[in-house]
């Protein structure tokens, strides 16, 4: 027996959602679904027959997409009702800008967001309400900026070398300007 006859074959909300998940790394959440104007039984439904696998409570991962090596960044910003954005040591590492390593991942979410959930073990949250500059993508993850996350950095009372090494590289990559940098040296 092949794929289809096995499962049934994917409908309407199949297809709406494995388009979502496309640009979110497999995930798919039920807010996504309540969007396209379906309810979350759908999506019950579709981890019965195998389509999906249940990731954590209101998200799910369609089973074509392989792993990566940032799913982990995506998922924690899907996590609290998609309000999240990698932040902080976590920003600094997906940027790449120094040798930072942080053990859980950074996430911010606005100040008046409301997580009715515990907060899972692999994740630090911190709340500020980020101004648009402030906010961008890397490979479709929300993240804050160099400039952000190392003023995050800074306030956090990160060691003073990688902060260095994080303006530094920032500077050479162009992820910072010298116009910048006095807001960096102002904060330190």
């Amino acid at each position: 027996m092949d794929f289809f006859h096995t499962f049934g074959m994917p409908g309407r909300w199949y297809s709406e959602l494995f388009d979502i998940a496309a640009d979110q790394y497999g995930f798919v959440t039920t807010e996504d679904l309540q969007h396209l104007g379906g309810d979350a039984q759908v999506l019950v439904d579709m981890r019965r027959h195998g389509h999906v696998d249940r990731v954590a409570h209101g998200l799910y991962r369609f089973h074509s997409f392989p792993a990566g090596p940032l799913d982990e960044f995506m998922q924690a910003t899907l996590w609290p009702r998609r309000l999240g954005v990698i932040s902080h040591d976590s920003a600094l590492d997906l940027w790449d800008l120094c040798d930072v390593n942080p053990a859980k991942i950074h996430v911010t979410v606005p100040k008046a967001a409301r997580l009715r959930r515990a907060t899972p073990p692999e994740y630090v949250v911190h709340t500020r309400d980020l101004e648009p500059v402030d906010v961008t993508r890397f490979e479709g993850i929300p993240v804050v900026t160099a400039l952000r996350a190392i003023l995050d950095g800074q306030e956090r009372h990160l060691d003073r070398r990688l902060i260095d090494q994080a303006v530094d590289s920032a500077r050479r990559r162009g992820l910072i300007t010298r116009e910048e940098l006095p807001v960096v040296e102002a904060a330190g």
